[in-house]
């Protein structure tokens, strides 16, 4: 059972009521069970931020790294025993942000990863900062008059690889999200899936949401499947472009 692969002693989480993460953390528990995914054969490893959590949750060795520094942590991981299933968990800040410059030369080098990015569009742990992923004019703690600059392009910067695996999927779409992270696990190569999910305490209020539901309505409403054999999701479709 997928409660295997989760430290039940540990629960309930330290995460807040709402949060996207216990969702996560279920979904990719499940396909590992699915897949003999145990702490026989895997690892997962987290960068810092709530997401980092995820890894002292799981019932499998991990690493919680330090800030910004989760790719190379996991490249060594997967370099010193290639045989070993290496998925890493953390969030848009640490991985596009402070980790931007390893997550550039990652796609580079294509190792064969699976990484499961938390994008809840701003940093929660530290109190609700613009990151990287804040569309530009929302405010938060750091931008009270609107963040000034676009957001990051994920999906951009992961196809800058000559070989490459993005996923969009969401907290809502639970069945997507299971198959994007089924299918992530099995390339054989460096695989991106982008999971966008809610921080209601620390972003969903300030826009204007009562709670964690209403945020998960809201993605149900606005991200639709991409045509099949789309070669590039729009802003508001979730699926997987891949080029082997």
């Amino acid at each position: 059972m997928f409660k295997d692969l989760i430290k039940l002693d540990r629960l309930p989480t330290s995460w807040c009521p709402g949060c996207g993460l216990g969702q996560i953390m279920i979904q990719l528990a499940t396909v590992m069970d699915e897949r003999d995914l145990n702490y026989t054969n895997s690892t997962v490893i987290s960068g810092v931020g709530c997401t980092g959590r995820i890894a002292g949750y799981m019932n499998v060795d991990g690493v919680y790294t330090l800030h910004g520094r989760t790719l190379p942590v996991a490249e060594a991981a997967k370099l010193v025993n290639p045989d070993l299933n290496v998925i890493v968990v953390s969030g848009d800040g640490d991985l596009a942000s402070i980790g931007g410059n390893h997550l550039l030369h990652a796609t580079r080098r294509n190792p064969n990863l699976t990484v499961i990015c938390n994008n809840n569009n701003v940093y929660g742990l530290t109190g609700g900062q613009a990151g990287p992923t804040t569309p530009r004019g929302t405010k938060t703690v750091s931008t009270p008059a609107g963040a000034y600059y676009d957001t990051i392009n994920l999906q951009n910067l992961i196809k800058t690889g000559g070989k490459y695996f993005y996923a969009r999927t969401t907290v809502y779409h639970q069945l997507h999200f299971r198959n994007c992270i089924k299918e992530a696990i099995s390339w054989p190569g460096f695989a991106f899936v982008d999971v966008i999910s809610q921080c209601i305490e620390n972003n969903g209020r300030r826009l204007g949401f009562k709670s964690a539901y209403e945020m998960l309505q809201h993605f149900k409403k606005t991200y639709r499947r991409a045509p099949d054999g789309a070669e590039t999701l729009g802003p508001e479709e979730i699926g997987i472009v891949r080029q082997e």
